[in-house]
């Protein structure tokens, strides 16, 4: 088995910066009691402006006047953290998040489906970076092995044992995993790396720094199997964005919009399922929450879609008071079917789906006002349909019109020619009886049309007279 261990470094600053409206201004999370806060973590905008994690807001405030500061939330990191394992399971099916900003994958079992480990780890990064979350990934056949590496390398890939037993003897006795006093101890001893500490008496070593750092040090080299409890993603998605002040238009929506339903569509895709509704909830400070539901027709993942489905409704909906906070709620998942497509695709290069046209018109125009129709077990033409939603309608087995009129007129035209027919219909004998003969009929101007006469009356090619029309052929 190989594991790579996805180290994510500045997971609480990126939660926060990739929601964050503008990135480039200084912004700064803050924790401690209110007598000392201190600062938790700075992005690199207030790191220029000399800021550093651990120092006292005063200081930071003396050193740069304006700066933004969020309140550190350990739970929203663990909020992350379990986001980001929902995209991982995508990847693997043995994902494990137990060990604090990091994720371990066991990716020997992927290579077939995503190609060898340079191209399977340059997607990893890809998706990372759209995430908008920094990283550090290293590849190695035991976990814990793999986590210890990435606190030093980036994109470091050891494959067999004799090179990674050389990759962990060069690590700091300090950037091994190791607990810092025990850490502290060896150094203490002359021991910097440790290949020195391997290289010791396993029985004196246990004396000295105790059985859990042995297990650590049989963990890291494959000795000690090391049991992980492994990811199972959850079966709803819910994700929130407070702002940090109150929004009115629905135009400032659509980043935080963006954002929800880029994770929505990302959480999908790790559990390679879809979604059919969700709803987006805006939040108000005097008044009740405000909810918009989005119901699709069939169940999608393409975040693309998914924000314009979002976006189509949330311009319409009326927002009755200023919005702190929007959330994404999505509890049904159904399975995910891609539709089919041709190996060589006709369709010219701007068409869009049937299925994303369909999604966007009703969320441009409502519900009500988009619909297909289906088949009625009835003749009679004007009452063999029916309207049902919006979806792929079969064709009926006769040939029948496109545009079928409201109300059969009588069809003008002195030079039409029979191209096939009579197809006889009676019915409706207890109520709005029919009795007609049916033509497919070509008009002078070359168009296509759908013509009947009375049952029983002759028509011969050239006879005009008599004709009522009933559709066009497109």
């Amino acid at each position: 088995m190989l594991w790579a261990c996805i180290l994510l470094p500045q997971l609480a600053l990126d939660g926060v910066m990739r929601r964050h409206p503008d990135p480039d201004a200084p912004l700064v999370l803050v924790t401690g009691p209110a007598q000392r806060r201190v600062l938790h973590a700075v992005n690199p905008a207030a790191r220029a402006a000399g800021l550093r994690a651990g120092q006292s807001l005063g200081a930071a405030q003396a050193l740069c006047g304006h700066f933004a500061t969020i309140e550190h939330d350990p739970a929203e990191v663990d909020r992350w953290h379990d986001f980001l394992a929902a995209w991982a399971y995508r990847y693997s099916s043995l994902v494990c998040r137990t060990m604090p900003s990091a994720l371990l994958l066991e990716v020997e079992a992927s290579f077939k489906l995503f190609g060898p480990w340079p191209r399977f780890e340059a997607q990893l990064r890809a998706d990372l970076d759209a995430l908008g979350f920094r990283h550090r990934i290293t590849l190695a056949p035991h976990p814990h092995a793999a986590r210890a590496l990435a606190n030093v390398h980036d994109g470091l890939a050891v494959t067999d044992e004799a090179p990674l037993h050389n990759a962990l003897g060069q690590l700091p006795v300090e950037r091994s995993g190791l607990a810092p006093g025990t850490a502290t101890s060896l150094r203490r001893m002359g021991l910097r790396k440790l290949r020195q500490v391997f290289a010791l008496p396993r029985a004196a070593l246990g004396k000295r720094v105790g059985p859990d750092a042995l297990a650590h040090l049989d963990r890291l080299t494959g000795t000690l199997p090391a049991p992980l409890q492994c990811y199972e993603p959850p079966d709803a998605f819910e994700s929130r964005i407070e702002l940090n002040y109150d929004v009115e238009s629905s135009q400032a929506l659509l980043f935080p919009l963006r954002r929800l339903t880029a994770d929505l569509a990302a959480y999908l895709a790790g559990r390679d399922g879809g979604v059919q509704r969700f709803i987006v909830v805006l939040e108000h400070e005097r008044i009740a929450d405000s909810e918009i539901t989005i119901g699709l027709l069939a169940p999608e993942r393409n975040p693309a879609m998914l924000f314009e489905l979002a976006r189509g409704r949330l311009e319409q909906a009326r927002v009755p008071a200023p919005v702190r906070g929007v959330q994404l709620l999505a509890r049904e998942l159904p399975p995910f079917v891609p539709a089919g497509r041709d190996l060589f695709d006709a369709r010219p290069q701007q068409a869009v789906p049937w299925e994303q046209l369909r999604e966007r018109l009703r969320a441009r125009l409502g519900d009500d006002a988009v619909h297909g129709l289906a088949l009625r077990a009835d003749h009679r033409p004007e009452r063999a349909w029916q309207s049902e939603p919006a979806r792929n309608t079969t064709a009926p087995p006769l040939p029948r019109p496109g545009w079928l009129l409201p109300h059969p007129t009588p069809l003008r035209d002195h030079h039409v020619r029979i191209l096939a027919g009579p197809e006889r219909i009676e019915s409706g004998w207890w109520e709005a009886d029919v009795r007609r003969d049916y033509y497919l009929v070509e008009t002078s101007l070359g168009q296509h049309a759908w013509a009947f006469r009375a049952a029983g009356d002759p028509a011969a090619d050239g006879r005009a007279d008599g004709f009522m029309l009933h559709g066009w052929f497109g």
